[in-house]
């Protein structure tokens, strides 16, 4: 009889991964980097641990949204008191915060408990392309897109 693995905690090998976002549409992008924070693409994957490799994003400025989201699309956020919900359109929120976009859409594909804010805590989201975290030796991983 086979049993079902379970990993442990020393089971995980977390490593480091960069991934320019110059010209990838957003929920690309997001989708991939979820997809990396959780851990799904390793085999030894669960769902009730924290899997998943560091993800660092650079280039966050230079993401893309397809067809007229750029005008149209709107980022909520709410201070918590009545009439309080404020609305952003994201051309507005690109030049401000690119970073907050790209950090509100990753944050939508992971799991509303506290494991999604464990893995909300390993990706580093920057505007430029210079990242602070050249001494984790970052791998590389690219996107294969369709071009817009």
């Amino acid at each position: 009889m086979t049993r079902t693995f379970s990993p442990t905690p020393a089971d995980v090998q977390r490593n480091w991964v960069v991934i320019d976002a110059t010209d990838v549409v957003l929920g690309r992008l997001a989708s991939h980097a979820a997809v990396l924070l959780r851990g799904k693409h390793k085999p030894t994957f669960a769902q009730h641990m924290d899997m998943g490799d560091f993800v660092i994003i650079i280039n966050a400025d230079k993401v893309a949204l397809t067809g007229s989201k750029l005008a149209q699309k709107k980022a909520y956020r709410h201070s918590g008191y009545p009439g309080g919900l404020t609305a952003t359109s994201y051309s507005e929120l690109l030049e401000k915060n690119p970073e907050r976009a790209v950090e509100k859409a990753i944050r939508g594909m992971l799991p509303k408990n506290s494991l999604g804010r464990a893995q909300m805590k390993k990706l580093k989201v920057y505007a430029g392309a210079e990242h602070p975290h050249a001494a984790q030796q970052p791998t590389t991983y690219t996107l294969d897109q369709v071009a817009q």
